[in-house]
């Protein structure tokens, strides 16, 4: 026991250092200025088209067309990739945020989001744009728009090696952990129960394909993220007279450069950064997995509409949790963190039913990540090798890291989930800034369709005559 704790101390020191070396040098600038990049690249899309992304969301979700045929909606493949989004990032990410960085480190998440959105909406468009046909449905993301677009088939290859291990293993073992410290904590019931469970919930859902995965995420991510909402905003009313003081606390606390020589403000920026990247995933490489499933009439679309899923994640969900915390007088004295806290703190507000419903959320909310998570895993091993036996192993993994992470210890888990989300970060960093071109031009077709009084814009290849290598967008508009 003592060596393999060892083993396991010596491997987490190790991650800590890669970790810090890539988040302070390399990615923070990276993510930064490639969102504001975009940002002005796009002309500003994720604001200029805040409210058409509500519509076409609605759309996506009224259109039974797309159902009928056998595809998968906008919507849903919206609620694929917030299925993944939403999860104990938002709850227990943003508790450990503010327990480790303060309150400032919200605002640094704020900021990273609405820059993200832009990254977002590029990397989104493009896996639209060089997606391909699997049976009635469609697949594609980072590793196929860097074989088809970059010519770099060994590139996409990298990267779909590093988000199979990431969010097919990694992460769900982080949101299978928070689970299961979430129902000891509130229930009393024992890690190992709780992997088991989990693991067999996870085996029934993961075999059934991307169709049963869609299902369970349509419906699990609207309705309980909804509830979230409320509860959020229950809290905050109840608290009104409490709220400018916490604003003021997020704001002012975000620039206490008083605190720079100390590495204060740094750390703030940094675990601000780092726990909204891991929530919203903008310019990661994973939510283009599952933008590129949606049967859709112009990229754009899906890029609108994953855009708006960064919004939706951080801006609202995860500022529900920050508020929770904040206006609990004792968060700053607690000893708790992560999970724990965050249902200290809903208990502190409403009683013992709190840390039960933190606990009921958290597994719903992580179970649907582990869906989402295990799709983005699937379209990759999909991409590297066609094989139903090897993707039926890669799915025994799944369920066994999800077993593995209910056990094991939470800070080794999250350790390693920053380290393999930097490396995929880099990686969909490096693509889409030189394939962020051909988003640009459709959105300019875009903007020009609907400057025309086109209500409903349609692509065809024809529209970008420098695209090749693209399967899709043959057909005629009509």
């Amino acid at each position: 026991m003592e060596i393999s704790n060892y083993i396991i101390s010596f491997i987490n020191n190790k991650v800590v250092l890669v970790n810090d070396y890539l988040w302070s040098y390399i990615l923070i600038i990276m993510l930064v200025a490639t969102g504001i990049y975009f940002t002005f690249k796009t002309k500003f899309v994720q604001f200029k088209y805040f409210f058409e992304m509500f519509r076409l969301l609605g759309d996506g979700f009224s259109d039974k067309d797309v159902k009928k045929s056998g595809s998968i909606s906008s919507f849903q493949a919206f609620c694929i990739s917030t299925s993944s989004r939403v999860g104990t990032g938002n709850i227990a990410g943003i508790a450990i945020a503010v327990a480790i960085g303060g309150p400032g480190s919200v605002f640094w998440m704020w900021v990273i989001a609405l820059i993200g959105s832009a990254s977002s909406f590029v990397e989104s468009t493009l896996a639209q744009i060089y997606k391909i046909k699997d049976g009635k449905s469609f697949r594609g993301g980072p590793a196929y728009y860097m074989e088809q677009g970059l010519n770099k088939k060994w590139m996409g290859i990298a990267f779909s090696i590093l988000i199979s291990i990431c969010y097919g293993f990694v992460f769900n073992a982080v949101q299978a952990n928070t689970v299961s410290l979430a129902f000891n904590n509130a229930f009393g019931i024992s890690k190992v129960t709780m992997a088991i469970a989990l693991g067999v919930l996870t085996a029934l859902v993961i075999f059934g394909g991307v169709h049963r995965v869609a299902k369970v995420s349509e419906v699990i991510v609207p309705v309980f993220a909804s509830l979230y909402i409320l509860v959020a905003l229950v809290i905050v009313l109840i608290n009104i007279t409490e709220v400018p003081a916490v604003i003021k606390l997020i704001v002012s606390s975000a620039f206490d450069f008083k605190s720079m020589a100390t590495g204060g403000f740094i750390g703030t920026l940094m675990t601000g950064v780092k726990r909204g990247l891991f929530s919203n995933e903008a310019g990661m490489g994973s939510a283009p997995n599952a933008a590129a499933t949606a049967d859709v009439k112009h990229p754009v679309v899906q890029g609108l509409i994953q855009s708006l899923g960064v919004f939706t994640d951080t801006i609202i969900i995860c500022s529900c949790t920050a508020f929770m915390v904040l206006l609990y007088s004792g968060y700053s004295t607690s000893k708790a963190t992560g999970i724990e806290l965050a249902q200290e703190a809903l208990t502190s507000h409403v009683g013992a039913l709190g840390a039960i419903f933190v606990a009921v959320c958290i597994f719903l909310f992580a179970f649907s990540s582990i869906v989402g998570n295990y799709y983005y895993g699937e379209s990759n091993i999909e991409f590297m090798s066609g094989s139903k036996v090897k993707l039926n192993i890669f799915r025994v993994f799944v369920v066994a890291m999800v077993c593995f992470g209910s056990i094991t210890q939470v800070e080794v888990v999250w350790n390693l989930a920053d380290l393999f989300m930097a490396l995929m970060a880099i990686i969909n960093i490096i693509a889409i800034l030189f394939l962020g071109k051909y988003a640009f031009m459709a959105l300019n077709d875009y903007t020009k369709q609907k400057k025309a009084g086109i209500k409903n814009p349609v692509f065809t290849v024809d529209d970008i005559p420098e695209l090749q290598n693209v399967s899709e967008w043959h057909g005629d508009k009509k």
